[in-house]
């Protein structure tokens, strides 16, 4: 007697076994599946999703379940950051153009390890889309339908996941504050944005602080470099970090329609001719 495998055993996307139910039987048990299905994989720190290779993840939608605290919260980290950053005279010593390029590129890292440092946590809650049947029945419109399947409410599930992941494994390394200054230092002064004016002077700055780090980091853990190297590599892993989903998700229910960009260089005091 021939037996069945269980689709997430045998690596089959989700998506097409809940395809193969009703319309009706999805409506009557999304929320409580949805509700159930969260907790299990995303409440769990160290979870990594098992569906490697379904597309759904990427699809998905998520906002804070607490918006008003968390994104206090947040607001306070990225005043922190511009902070730090206001406070280096080597930052001024730039162009303007050069440090508006460095903020565009790099406040995003800067700003998921302000959270780690912090120590921010916070808990998700998923958007669910509205389906087919409820389309139907509410006569919207295919363009109207359209529109709100493209819509960009929320944060991606997909880009959340790779945020809180180095979240924790920042945390695992248990971080001094020193080793924060030099990190941020490194990621402020990013010798990849080749369109800087003053490339050379960055390019040491960076070097500099990581100098700084190699040397504190050897004398605090008795020349063990292992750890230099795998913060040098999470550092590699916030440039992928998504500065439009931090943006979605903790600064749109406060700035609206604004943009973070502006918002920075008034804080930091850069007078661009745009402005």
């Amino acid at each position: 007697m021939e037996s069945k495998i269980p689709a997430e055993k045998s690596g089959e996307c989700q998506c097409e076994i809940h395809r193969g139910k009703s319309i009706l039987y999805q409506i009557l048990n999304k929320e409580h599946a949805s509700e159930t299905k969260w907790h299990q994989q995303y409440r769990s720190p160290h979870h990594s999703t098992g569906s490697q290779g379904c597309s759904c993840v990427d699809r998905r939608r998520v906002v804070l379940k607490t918006p008003e605290a968390t994104c206090r919260r947040a607001s306070e980290v990225l005043l922190k950051t511009l902070t730090f950053i206001r406070n280096l005279p080597s930052f001024y010593h730039m162009p303007w153009e050069d440090q508006v390029v460095l903020i565009q590129q790099n406040w995003a890292p800067l700003f998921v390890l302000g959270l780690a440092q912090e120590g921010v946590d916070f808990d998700l809650r998923e958007i669910s889309a509205p389906s087919l049947l409820k389309k139907v029945l509410l006569n919207q419109s295919l363009a109207a339908s359209n529109e709100l399947g493209n819509s960009s409410l929320g944060a991606s599930l997909a880009e959340v996941q790779k945020m809180k992941n180095l979240l924790w494994k920042f945390w695992d390394l248990d971080l001094s504050a020193k080793e924060y200054a030099y990190l941020k230092g490194i990621i402020l002064f990013n010798s990849g944005c080749h369109v800087l004016k003053c490339l050379p002077y960055v390019q040491t700055l960076q070097q500099e602080a990581q100098q700084a780090l190699m040397e504190f980091i050897s004398m605090m853990f008795n020349r063990n470099l292992g750890r230099f190297a795998w913060i040098l590599q999470l550092i590699a892993s916030l440039q992928d970090i998504d500065a439009d989903a931090i943006e979605e998700l903790f600064f749109r229910p406060i700035l609206g329609e604004a943009t973070l960009n502006v918002l920075h260089l008034e804080t930091l005091y850069i007078k661009p001719d745009w402005l």
